[in-house]
């Protein structure tokens, strides 16, 4: 008999809750539509149900009407975006995750210090754009060790690096060995920059893929995040597939398998979850439960121009 085992901890994180709140509580305070730059979050039905609440998805400023009211995704944007959403009269509210803020931080503060930036990430992912673009230049990107013999610098003594918070922290931390034999001088951040849900979701795969034969991964194909579990898995010779809802699950893969393990990245909801686990109920499991791991609790504060002007039930 097949048995289920659900990773913890698993799906949201509190930079998502955050994002998603604020674009809640904006639709409340202001009304429908409220616009959203880019996917407030990587995750299809997040998104859909946002839209079914009267969010519009944009993917650049100039679709949004002069004074209208536009939230900035978890991901970050660069300065560039923020100037013109200023220059517009547009009415702006912050999702970026403030981990991500740490980091755009950190760079403009190594760029005043005359530093140069190597940032690791991943190339087109909004998150490298929005860190990137917070300086002018003095800034390079690098996906892979490869990548690190190649990168030319004005001045290997007067360089620092960052890097995007949902990497694989085993692949971050090969590049940033890449890194340091390079350049024995690198400077690092004062504490990682890799967040401590990617960190925590990606430990929880690595001690349920030791007991399972299957691992299945909520979330969709443009969630770094997501992607990175399924394939902390597969480095540990598991199967393992991202799959965005319980509909894309393959009866076949369950063939043989004694023990399926199922987590979800950090913007997946937990209702994917529980259709995931009805799903595998209807193919036969009997068997379903959590592992133990970190219980989480952290929790970011709404901008004050959200929080303050909500009124508890039955205020005045």
């Amino acid at each position: 008999m097949t048995q289920v085992l659900l990773a913890q901890p698993r799906g949201f994180c509190a930079g998502v809750d955050r994002a998603i709140a604020i674009v809640e509580r904006a639709l409340e305070l202001h009304g429908a539509p409220v616009y959203v730059r880019h996917e407030i979050v990587h995750n299809d039905h997040v998104v859909h149900d946002l839209r079914g609440k009267g969010a519009v998805f944009v993917d650049e400023l100039e679709q949004v009407p002069a004074g209208a009211t536009v939230v900035f995704s978890a991901h970050g944007v660069p300065r560039a975006v923020r100037a013109e959403a200023e220059q517009r009269g547009l009415r702006v509210f912050d999702a970026t995750c403030p981990l991500v803020t740490k980091v755009h931080v950190e760079v403009s503060k190594m760029r005043r210090e005359g530093l140069e930036v190597v940032m690791i990430g991943h190339a087109g992912h909004p998150e490298v754009e929005g860190t990137m673009g917070q300086v002018d230049d003095g800034i390079h990107l690098v996906e892979t060790a490869e990548d690190v013999a190649r990168l030319q610098v004005a001045d290997p003594l007067r360089l620092a690096y960052v890097s995007q918070t949902t990497l694989s922290v085993d692949d971050c931390a090969a590049i940033i060995a890449a890194l340091r034999e390079r350049f024995p001088r690198i400077a690092e951040p004062k504490q990682q920059d890799i967040c401590y849900a990617t960190q925590n979701r990606q430990d929880a795969v690595k001690f349920m893929a030791r007991r399972c034969d299957l691992v299945l991964v909520i979330g969709s194909p443009t969630s770094s995040n997501s992607n990175r579990l399924r394939e902390v898995a597969q480095k540990m010779g598991v199967e393992a597939y991202l799959i965005g809802s319980a509909a894309e699950l393959d009866p076949k893969w369950l063939e043989g398998r004694h023990h399926v393990g199922v987590t979800a990245g950090a913007s997946a909801p937990e209702v994917l979850v529980t259709e995931l686990v009805g799903r595998l109920r209807s193919l036969g499991v009997r068997d379903v439960s959590t592992l133990p791991g970190i219980e989480e609790d952290t929790v970011f504060p709404l901008p004050k121009g959200l929080a303050a002007r909500r009124q508890a039930p039955g205020g005045r």
